[in-house]
C-alpha cells in the first residue's frame, strides 16, 4: 500500500521545501505537486515527494485522520508504523546557511 503524509511547508527554496511533519522538519520535492504550493500551505508527502497540495477545506479533517494514526502507534497498529517510517523517509533539512 502507497501512503502520503501530510505536512506543513515553512519554507520554500526553488523546487524544495521544508516541510514540518508533527515537529519533525524534512525536505521535500515539489517536482511533481499537482499545483502551486507556498509557505503556509500543506502538501501530501509520499517518498519525499510533494503529490498533491491539501486544499484549506481538508486540512482539518486530513489532520485529524493522521493523529489517530499515530495515537494508534502506541498500540503498535501496523499504519501507524506506516506513517512514522515514511515521514523518517523524507530527506533531512540541509544547513546551507553556513
Amino acid at each position: 500500500m502507497c501512503l502520503g503524509v501530510p505536512g506543513k511547508v515553512v519554507e520554500i527554496n526553488g523546487n524544495v521545501a521544508t516541510v514540518d511533519f508533527w515537529g519533525v522538519r524534512r525536505q521535500v520535492l515539489l517536482d511533481v505537486v499537482d499545483e502551486p504550493v507556498a509557505v503556509g500551505d500543506y502538501i501530501l508527502n509520499h517518498v519525499g515527494f510533494a503529490i498533491r497540495r491539501i486544499p484549506e477545506s481538508e486540512i482539518g479533517e486530513t489532520l485529524a485522520l493522521f493523529e489517530e494514526l499515530l495515537k494508534a502507534a502506541d498500540q503498535e497498529d501496523l499504519m501507524a508504523g506506516d506513517v512514522r517510517a515514511e515521514i523518517a523517509g523524507t530527506r533531512e533539512p540541509r544547513d546551507d546557511r553556513a
